[in-house]
């Protein structure tokens, strides 16, 4: 039968009726209403919020500009009734009414304890009083979102009963039956519809909380620290030192800025998903791809429907922005850095057998130049090289050294070699060879920096696998840096070495020439590898039987490693000995079956002759003491050193006094000193310049900082003293009459001094190596190339450390020297012979020709490639040999 709606009564239980309907309320309200939950009292005054306000006090009346009769009088008593349940949302006004009047009625209020209490309350009210309002606002904003939601929930509720009444209504029409078990299911549905809605109510105060909770901690931080500043100045504050403790951990930490930004997003994407399930009808793991989506594209939230979704969407595509800005200030950073790093030579070098040079100074061109030579022959290496310059200045003076690298790579990384950690950034550990490169200025200080980084270069943990190449600048530091750096260490004194040098050149003009082929990678040097084949052989025999190289010594196994140069001819090789040879590459030579040759007999008695000589130095060097020693030895008895600088007399013996000069030593010359300016015309013309027998221009000391400065004072002096020369020689217009072919024209000032020099030796020290050009064009003078000899000894030692002990054999006092031998020495006029009977030949005078320059040859030939052809020797050829010093 049909349901009356106006009957109040329920309806008679029927088959299929063992459920109660509820009374229906007098009218059915649309889906837009608000509808109060069933348990409601139904009444037709529509619900507003004014029906919650309370009625005003008199407080609020008596604010009233205009007061009625009605509100001047006083307040009846309220009639008693039950207590009103309380809004939260009016707390605030009533908690700051109740403040206003006690304080009006002039309650007593707690005393502080000391004034400063007050002063600091007094400051912090109005902070504390605006963190209340904004907490207030706060939640009243919440109450409004929760009491919304709540309405929301109540419509849905009440929709989905219409609906089941409907359904149950058309189904009594229709005389149809309904399925308990359906009746069921749509109960639990709605039962499991109203958890999820308390569910992501839950979710949505979460996220809500979660959001501010830093902001209360933040304002609740900055007033305890207020407070405790007040009682203590000297104490820090909490957000002070809050704030300190995130400063250092973003700043020591490398990961703490992607850590943070990646809890950030973790944080904003779990908020935002809480948030948008509370508001919408998802479940939670699309709202979390939802909220994903937000902060990765903030165009995806203008597809939201709803104020509270469009809420929450904007506000995580707000924080999306945020933490997409964030990130790329990061990336921004991290890539400025990187290329920053990579710019100035920051970045961790990773290589293994590498020539690692540590230093810069004017020999670091030559020296890479002749590295690379010899890597060529290995297709090519890698070079690295530290200091303390800028990596972008150092590429640019690298590539402005005319010279082919020939596929070896240079690195530059800048550091201090003194740090172990830029020394770890290197790859020293893995290097095979460390060049420490001594410094421009005082020679003591360079010597105790090198002296630093040896001490830095034994501590690392991981220790080295390649030897340690120091240059150094004063002999008497060689034997402190050998006792820090024990067997690791090998040494090159420069201005030693240099030195010596110039004495041997001066001695025996053209052998700077053979030293600079000998020396360098670019023509042939020294090898020292061993040839079982040979053990047992005598050394006479070991000369000959290599067709592309010159043996010269042996490295004796027995003695350790002792190096040998010039045994005699009755040695025998023995199980582990090495051979040394003078050849054009480690791998392009070989021991050979014994060539036929002929020994024959020299063709008279070698007598060197020793008369008194005259020498002349122009200039002052720091090892000055060394040089006149190394002369007093070779020297005849009755020769004279004349010193000529501007170093005054008095200094200068004191100066060598310093350097562990007896001048009762002392024994074949005698010092002359004269003061003056080589530089200067009417100085050097007081002098009789035309006497000497060599004179050596040396690197003044107070400019050899500067390589050309020094180069341009040496040449100035050369050509002063060949122009002096060439006018106070006798006989001068018949002499240059005579000017050999192919040289400058009769007349001319530079063929004057070509004559004046076949008169007298001249060895100029030369540091840059583009001042050679105008002296080998002009052959007006010998000269020594230090700087660029000095590098290719250091490349020497950094390929073979061995080769130190040859190097430093034929530089030494004793022992054996390069020589310069005439042709007739060895052989008799018109007589035919090869290299190797020249060889044997000189062997009778325990001596080993290792080349040979013809007449009228500009370069001297070492290593010749054909040894087994005969040819006719002109007497005026000149032989290289290695010989023992006079």
């Amino acid at each position: 039968m049909p349901l009356d709606p106006d009957s109040s009564s329920p309806p008679a239980p029927g088959p299929h009726r063992d459920w109660f309907f509820p009374p229906a309320p007098p009218f059915l309200p649309s889906s837009r209403a608000r509808t109060p939950f069933p348990s409601t009292t139904w009444s037709s005054k529509p619900y507003s919020l004014a029906d919650r306000r309370p009625p005003p006090t008199p407080r609020s009346r008596s604010r009233s500009p205009h007061p009625t009769p009605e509100q001047q009088q006083p307040p009846s008593p309220p009639l008693p009734s039950a207590p009103r349940r309380r809004d939260p949302l009016y707390a605030g006004v009533r908690r700051g009414d109740v403040l206003k009047a006690a304080a009006e009625k002039g309650a007593p209020q707690a005393a502080a304890p000391v004034h400063g209490r007050k002063a600091a309350a007094s400051a912090i009210t109005p902070r504390w009083s605006g963190m209340l309002s904004a907490a207030a606002i706060l939640l009243c904003l919440a109450s409004l979102l929760r009491r919304n939601l709540s309405l929301y929930d109540q419509v849905y509720h009440l929709q989905e009963q219409l609906a089941v009444a409907t359904a149950k209504l058309q189904s009594c029409i229709i005389g149809s039956s309904l399925d308990i078990s359906d009746i069921n299911l749509l109960y639990q549905d709605d039962n499991n519809t109203m958890q999820n809605r308390s569910l992501k109510n839950f979710s949505l105060l979460i996220s809500l909380s979660i959001l501010y909770a830093p902001l209360l901690i933040l304002k609740y931080i900055d007033l305890v620290s207020k407070i405790r500043s007040s009682y203590d100045s000297e104490e820090v504050p909490i957000n002070k030192r809050l704030a300190y403790r995130i400063d250092i951990f973003l700043s020591l930490h490398p990961y703490a800025k992607p850590s943070v930004l990646l809890v950030a997003t973790l944080l904003l994407i779990a908020l935002g998903g809480l948030a948008l399930y509370g508001v919408t009808d998802d479940s939670l793991s699309d709202c979390l791809w939802l909220s994903w989506t937000f902060v990765a594209d903030s165009g995806n939230h203008a597809n939201a429907v709803g104020f509270g979704p469009k809420l929450v969407s904007v506000s995580i595509s707000i924080g999306g922005m945020l933490v997409f800005a964030m990130m790329l200030g990061l990336v921004t950073d991290s890539i400025s850095e990187k290329f920053d790093s990579l710019r100035k030579g920051r970045s961790e070098v990773i290589e293994q057998s590498h020539t690692l040079i540590l230093g810069w100074s004017d020999k670091l061109g030559s020296l890479l130049n002749q590295i690379a030579i010899a890597n060529e022959s290995l297709g090519g290496g890698t070079i690295v090289v530290m200091s303390e310059r800028d990596k972008e200045e150092m590429e640019a003076d690298i590539a402005k050294m005319e010279f082919d690298l020939k596929g070896t790579a240079v690195i530059c990384r800048s550091g201090s070699p003194l740090i172990l950690a830029d020394l770890k950034k290197v790859s020293v550990s893995k290097a095979r060879a460390i060049v420490v490169l001594a410094e421009e200025g005082n020679a003591d200080q360079s010597d105790a920096r090198a002296l630093r980084t040896v001490l830095s270069l034994t501590g690392v943990k991981e220790g080295l696998r390649g030897h340690i190449i120091v240059e150094l600048s004063d002999l008497d530091n060689e034997v402190l840096v050998k006792l820090v750096g024990g067997d690791l260490v090998e040494t090159v004194v420069a201005h030693d070495v240099i030195g010596r040098l110039m004495i041997q050149c001066a001695r025996q003009p053209g052998l700077a020439q053979i030293w600079e082929d000998i020396l360098g990678f670019e023509n042939c040097e020294f090898y020292i590898k061993r040839w079982p084949k040979l053990d047992g052989m005598r050394f006479e025999d070991v000369l000959i039987s290599f067709p592309d190289a010159v043996p010269c010594g042996i490295k004796v196994a027995s003695y350790g490693g002792k190096i040998i140069l010039n045994p005699d001819d009755c040695y025998v090789l023995q199980e582990g000995d090495e051979v040394i040879v003078i050849a054009e590459d480690d791998d392009t030579y070989a021991p050979a079956p014994l060539p036929k040759v002929r020994r024959g007999y020299l063709p008279k008695d070698f007598v060197v002759p020793k008369s008194p000589e005259r020498i002349l130095f122009c200039g002052w060097r720091r090892d000055m003491e060394d040089m006149i020693m190394v002369l007093d030895a070779f020297l005849a008895p009755g020769s004279e050193l004349w010193m000529f600088n501007d170093v005054p007399e008095v200094d200068r013996k004191r100066k060598l006094t310093d350097g562990g000069l007896d001048f009762s030593r002392l024994e074949n010359i005698t010092l002359v000193h004269r003061e003056g300016n080589a530089v200067i015309r009417r100085h050097l013309e007081s002098l009789p310049l035309e006497s000497f027998d060599s004179i050596l221009i040396l690197a003044d000391e107070s400019v050899e900082d500067s390589a050309i400065q020094a180069d341009s004072r040496s040449l100035a002096t050369l050509l002063l003293i060949r122009d002096i020369q060439a006018k106070r020689l006798p006989y001068r217009e018949a002499m240059i009459s005579h000017v050999p072919p192919g040289t400058f024209s009769e007349g001319s000032w530079i063929g004057e001094m070509q004559q004046a020099s076949d008169k007298s030796v001249i060895i100029s020290e030369i540091l840059d190596p583009r001042t050679k050009n105008l002296l080998s064009m002009s052959k007006i003078s010998d000269y020594v190339l230090s700087n660029e000899l000095v590098s290719m000894a250091l490349a020497m030692v950094a390929e073979d450390r061995q080769i130190n002990d040859v190097l430093e054999e034929l530089f030494a006092e004793e022992g054996n020297e390069m020589q310069i031998r005439q042709s007739d020495l060895y052989l008799r006029e018109d007589e035919e012979l090869n290299f190797f009977e020249v060889i044997l030949r000189a062997r009778q005078r325990k001596e080993i020709v290792i080349g040979y320059r013809l007449e009228g040859a500009e370069h001297a030939i070492i290593n010749p490639t054909d040894k087994v052809s005969r040819r006719r020797w002109s007497p005026k050829d000149v032989f290289v040999v290695i010989a023992e010093k006079e």
